[in-house]
């Protein structure tokens, strides 16, 4: 397997390359392998589990200044997930480079999606091993915090009642929702909304439905009074 690919495109060289190595090696491979001096991902996987979760706790802690302990547990949930790991692990195409036995390969095992979450945090435990906590912080904010963001997990924030509740707090002044646009065809349409403060637009945001266009309109407005 050539990783010195994806190292040139993720701009990353590791000084372990077996480090690397073992981030995409499955247990299967191991299991076919006995002969080769070999390590599959599963202590890499836990130890990275840990670093995104604090990367992702740090990152919205200091972002979100005045959201409460209960929804910043469930945005960093939605972005922890399977589901989201997939995702990310998906778009750095990392399925192309997993080491993995004949059967979980003729099986469908590289497009899986608990091997590719699995695989992500593989990567991520090993990065901060061969270069610390840093590196690893900076591979999140070039790969997952843009997408936080651009409210890619707006569907599992509130974000219309917590600028509601900013608005009542501090403002005493009413809000309003516009949709202003509808793109496409009517089976991948787009909507854009906006939220005004006061009769002024605080905020905009484009979802596949109203709400999500909403809600992606206030989480843009609570950035720019609160952060």
């Amino acid at each position: 397997m050539d990783f010195a690919q994806l190292e040139s495109q993720l701009q990353i060289k590791f000084g372990d390359q077996s480090l690397l190595r073992q981030a995409f090696t499955h247990s299967s491979y191991v299991n076919e392998h006995r002969g080769i001096q070999s390590s599959d991902n599963e202590r890499l996987e836990f130890l990275g589990d840990a670093v995104l979760e604090l990367g992702v706790s740090q990152y919205l802690y200091r972002k979100n200044k005045q959201m409460p302990e209960g929804e910043l547990t469930k945005l960093r949930a939605a972005i922890v997930c399977e589901a989201s790991l997939v995702n990310f692990a998906t778009e750095l195409n990392f399925g192309k480079y997993i080491l993995l036995g004949k059967g979980e390969e003729q099986t469908g095992g590289r497009e899986r999606p608990a091997l590719l979450a699995d695989v992500f945090e593989a990567f991520l435990g090993a990065l901060y091993v061969d270069q610390g906590f840093d590196k690893a912080l900076a591979f999140l904010e070039e790969h997952v915090f843009p997408k936080i963001k651009t409210g890619a997990f707006s569907h599992a924030m509130d974000y219309k009642s917590q600028l509601q509740e900013f608005v009542q707090q501090y403002k005493n002044q009413s809000i309003e929702y516009k949709i202003v646009a509808e793109k496409g065809p009517s089976h991948n349409k787009e909507f854009i909304a906006q939220v005004c403060i006061k009769d002024q637009v605080a905020g905009e945001g484009i979802g596949r439905t109203k709400k999500e266009a909403e809600q992606r309109a206030a989480k843009l407005a609570l950035d720019t009074y609160i952060n």
